[in-house]
């Protein structure tokens, strides 16, 4: 029987802190206890926020935790052929289109047609009809401006053709969840300097790695709903789901690295062992 594989995917655009720290050692745990591989990956796929010295600071917080891993690394800054050709699939299926719209210009559009949705995460749904452009607008239209390549949720649904679901275990005995794509709308899966979005990007390398646990905080819980469409349209396997506990600041809110949390390169420098951020995050 194949060994199980868990996997840490951190992105380098910023230092880890203790909620890193909690899921880092909740993947590594979890693999060991059960006879299992433990890979990382570096997210960078965003070249303008993901800078080397955060890469080189994962490995040296990681180490210094007792945690290793399988090498090599993947990085997916090294892959964009692979996703980009994924998605160039998925377009000439029909399951992709350009969007051309700015922030701003949605921004517009969603305040003249308030109300209107949002997806979990808090952003609006896309409100423009850029899919309903001819092959040859939107052609013309991709050579001079940027765009987003977007989901046709509508279409992509109607592709599976039933309804999806995935393996929970973070709450204790396994159970199966409903996912509910349709409350995503049209998301992004690439730009046109950037090959794929974090959904895309996840779910190609989870499946490439043969990742069968996908061990991650609750904050990216309602995501699997789009990670399970993706999967299904694509025909990858699923793997089961492991959802954490977040670890909060004295606000009640989760740890950020754009919040300037406390880093534990901060908190090493001050003195504090593995095993104190161990009982910190209730390991």
């Amino acid at each position: 029987m194949p060994r199980p594989v868990f996997r840490f995917a951190p992105s380098p655009n910023g230092y880890l802190h203790l909620g890193h720290a909690l899921s880092a050692l909740t993947n590594y745990e979890r693999a060991r206890a059960a006879g299992g591989r433990h890979l990382l990956r570096i997210e960078d796929i965003d070249p303008t926020r993901c800078r080397p010295e955060f890469e080189a600071a994962i490995y040296e917080d990681l180490r210094w935790l007792g945690i290793d891993w399988e090498e090599p690394v993947r990085r997916q800054s090294e892959h964009f052929v692979e996703y980009a050709t994924v998605l160039a699939r998925l377009e000439r299926d029909g399951l992709v289109y350009p969007a051309f719209e700015s922030w701003a210009e949605i921004a517009r559009l969603v305040a003249e047609r308030a109300p209107w949705p949002h997806d979990p995460d808090g952003v609006p749904f896309y409100p423009s009809t850029a899919h309903k452009l001819s092959s040859g607008e939107r052609a013309r239209r991709r050579a001079k401006e940027p765009f987003a390549l977007r989901l046709d949720l509508a279409k992509a649904l109607a592709r599976v053709g039933k309804p999806i679901s995935w393996t929970e275990t973070g709450d204790g005995d396994a159970h199966e969840v409903v996912a509910t794509p349709e409350r995503w709308g049209d998301v992004i899966l690439g730009r046109k300097e950037t090959p794929a979005s974090y959904h895309l990007a996840a779910v190609l390398d989870d499946a490439l790695q043969g990742v069968t646990h996908v061990v991650r905080g609750l904050d990216l819980y309602e995501a699997t709903s789009v990670h399970r469409l993706l999967q299904e349209i694509l025909s990858l396997p699923a793997p089961v789901y492991h959802y954490h506990r977040l670890v909060l600041d004295t606000d009640g809110k989760k740890l950020s690295k754009r919040d300037k949390s406390t880093t534990l390169r901060d908190l090493r420098a001050a003195g504090w062992t593995p095993a104190d951020v161990r009982r910190a995050v209730g390991l």
